[in-house]
């Protein structure tokens, strides 16, 4: 029988609000993926000159049961590279996948790979101005694989902070196939987090030296699969597993055992079923109370701020729209359950040991806080997810989770939460719109009132940190950061100068209309100010010397004492800034995207940045109180 709990009254309210405000746009989108199931499979369309090109350059054995005619391919979208070690593992995923569909009489082909940059690698450098627009060129590389029309299910093979909301949102545009997503798991546990954090701290005073640094943060980072703090990479498992995309208790599984292997072959298996029986396509699976339930999930774990972005485009993806209103009000209403960095001390390994994502899904459903009336991959309902994957005896078999959080410090039950609301809030005012992370923020550090120091770029703003200008209340404005300035790159560098000055008892805080990162910290740090500085927002009559309030309990982002704050010039941005964002690094390549790319606050997208009316879009900016000032950059 189905759980089905009375589900709580502002989790109703805001989903009957994203479902009415999405009618058309969700009703287009199945119109079309219906459209796309009813032409029939894929391979039954091929003539014999295209589906002897799909397989000329497969086994014997394969090409025998191809020319069946009626058996399922599996199509392979890998985001394998070993720039990145939570994408090592996939370099064997791909046989591992074709050995476990050919014991069910069906065959599997890599129909093609996505981009997957490192932001560990490019944090602080030019190389990150093209991370948040890597997702959508991931999108597109996702569609360009799938097009070739040859396929009755799908998988997706990916696990970080871009890839996986890339893979998701192509994946989407052949949302009329089932599609499974197969994540590689974390690494091993490394040196704890506090002390990590301790010697970076200790290195942005200039205390220790390169080395000592380098030491740490290879003893972090050391070997085959995900980083295990809880950034963006694992906030992104994390959702896929609410959303019904994996295998239950897929995302924290080791990439080097046997385990691991197994419920990849399992994932295949079950893609072959669900082509099969013609059930669980991804049109169904994500629904608006699906998408619900990701921004539930991302809030009950502390998860990352980059998916405050990430879930408007991955949602426009499925015809849902959403806004931050949204989730500030799902905020209220959903208790955080879980304290994993930098939230918290614990990695993600502890945190599954603990009871992990089945202890966390089974806890939502029975607080009446997620939907249990959803399909998935698994069925109907979310019991399924409820349950654990052990090997006994070589054999694969799923086991209830716990029934009780195993380290109260790291996994708390829905009735005793380490505190009532999630870790996501909106703060908005004179200074625009923007989201806040406060789950890892002291309560006496969330409110501040200071200074203004304004500063167009993060090295101008570690310079005066080094040089002694911020050793006091600050306010620190980072702006031009936005997706049409540069990108929108991540701002994490700056987190350990802020970090300091806060441990000296200064109020500090941070402003930006770009981005933080997935580990976001312990200052409070209001981040994807929207519209941004480029675009004329607010920002760009900010000046030096300014009082600026942040009050992340009343959600309050303001000027204080400025009469009019529009009333004065637009700032001008500098020449080397606006130049130095413009080549470079690859970034040549991408002005056409800096061009078009929509606002922070509808997912920074140029997949679905067209206007009203072109290409099939008939959407409207989510946030009722969205004012376009776009200006020609």
């Amino acid at each position: 029988m189905a759980l089905n709990p009375p589900l709580n009254p502002v989790v109703a309210e805001v989903t009957v609000r994203i479902i009415e405000r999405s009618r058309a746009t969700r009703a287009d989108y199945l119109r079309r993926m219906d459209a796309a199931r009813d032409s029939g499979a894929g391979r039954a369309k091929l003539s014999c000159a295209n589906w002897a090109h799909a397989f000329a350059g497969q086994t014997i054995a394969d090409k025998l049961t191809a020319m069946d005619g009626s058996k399922p391919n599996v199509g392979v979208v890998t985001a394998y590279n070993d720039m990145l070690s939570a994408h090592q593992p996939f370099e064997r995923f791909p046989e591992v996948i074709r050995k476990a569909v050919r014991e069910v009489g069906a065959t599997a082909q890599v129909a093609g790979g996505t981009p997957a940059m490192c932001d560990g690698v490019t944090q602080g450098r030019p190389g990150m101005e093209l991370s948040l627009f890597s997702r959508d060129a991931i999108a597109m590389a996702t569609g360009v694989a799938l097009t070739h029309d040859a396929f009755d299910s799908a998988m997706m093979l990916g696990v970080c902070d871009k890839i996986v909301p890339g893979l998701f949102m192509g994946a989407l545009a052949f949302g009329h196939l089932p599609v499974v997503f197969a994540p590689a798991g974390p690494m091993p546990s490394g040196i704890p987090n506090a002390e990590k954090a301790r010697v970076r701290a200790e290195y942005a005073q200039g205390l220790v030296d390169r080395t000592t640094l380098l030491a740490s943060e290879i003893g972090s980072y050391h070997s085959p699969g995900t980083c295990t703090f809880y950034g963006t990479a694992n906030s992104n498992q994390m959702m896929m597993e609410i959303a019904g995309l994996h295998l239950p208790s897929t995302a924290f599984v080791h990439p080097e055992t046997g385990l691991r292997d197994a419920l990849t072959a399992a994932a295949a298996k079950r893609a072959v079923e669900l082509a099969r029986s013609g059930e669980g396509r991804m049109a169904d699976v994500v629904s608006e109370k699906t998408i619900v339930n990701m921004i539930v999930a991302l809030l009950a774990t502390g998860g990352s701020t980059n998916h405050a972005i990430h879930l408007v485009a991955m949602a426009r993806a499925a015809g849902v729209l959403i806004d931050w209103t949204d989730m500030d009000q799902l905020s209220s209403a959903t208790p955080l359950l879980a304290r994993v960095y930098p939230n918290g001390s614990a990695d993600v390994n502890a945190f599954q040991a603990a009871g992990g994502t089945a202890f966390v899904t089974r806890e939502l459903v029975r607080a009446g806080i997620l939907h249990n009336d959803v399909t998935t991959i698994m069925g109907q309902g979310m019991e399924a997810y409820f349950q654990e994957p052990c090997l006994i005896d070589g054999e694969l078999v799923w086991r209830d989770t716990v029934e009780d959080s195993l380290d109260l410090d790291i996994l708390r039950p829905a009735s005793n939460p380490f505190q009532k609301d999630g870790g996501l809030r909106l703060v908005q005012g004179d200074l625009g719109r923007a989201v806040i992370k406060v789950s890892a923020v002291k309560p006496e550090n969330r409110i501040v009132e200071a200074p203004a120091a304004v500063f167009e770029t993060q090295e101008d703003a570690l310079q005066a940190f080094k040089d002694g200008k911020l050793n006091r209340d600050v306010v620190l404005v980072l702006r031009f950061q936005g997706p049409k300035a540069n990108g929108m790159p991540e701002l994490h560098s700056l987190s350990p100068a802020l970090s300091v000055l806060q441990d000296k008892g200064f109020k500090v805080a941070f402003v930006t209309d770009g981005r933080m990162s997935g580990a976001s910290g312990k200052t409070p740090a209001a981040i994807h100010v929207s519209p941004e500085a480029l675009a004329g927002g607010p920002l760009a009559h900010v000046r030096d010397g300014d009082i600026i309030r942040l009050d992340a309990e009343a959600g309050v982002l303001t000027t204080v004492g400025v009469a009019d704050l529009t009333a004065r010039p637009l700032a001008v941005r500098s020449t080397a800034n606006a130049e130095g964002s413009s080549w470079g690094y690859g970034r040549e390549l991408f002005g056409a995207f800096r061009h078009v790319v929509s606002t922070a606050e509808q997912g920074a997208s140029v997949c679905f940045a067209l206007p009203t009316g072109v290409g099939g879009h008939t959407d409207t900016p989510p946030n009722p109180n969205f004012v376009d000032r776009t200006v020609d950059a």
